[in-house]
């Protein structure tokens, strides 16, 4: 590899690694629901974006299945926490107006 894609590829790294530590506190910090679930999101498309780094790295579409796997995985969390942060707004919502 030439010097310019390896300066890339570590600038890259550096970025992804970076986004994924800043959306981890995030997700501890919270306040809310919503702001976990986006941050973990996030979290996932950052690994994503990581695996592709690696695969064109290391010259090998192992990670690039890794990265699908993860993506579409992700997605469906992504769906099944935002139906369950849905539940809970609507339960909330109904206790708060049965009191």
């Amino acid at each position: 590899m030439n010097g310019f894609l390896e300066l890339s590829l570590e600038i890259g790294f550096m970025c992804v690694v970076l986004s994924v530590v800043m959306a981890f506190i995030r997700m501890v910090k919270g306040p809310s629901l919503q702001d976990r679930v986006v941050a973990l999101d996030f979290m996932t498309v950052a690994i994503v974006a990581f695996c592709g780094l690696a695969a064109v790295r290391y010259g090998t579409s192992a990670f690039l299945d890794v990265a699908l796997v993860l993506a579409l995985v992700g997605f469906l969390a992504t769906v099944a926490l935002a139906r369950f942060a849905e539940r809970n707004t609507l339960r909330n919502r109904k206790e708060a107006s049965d009191d």
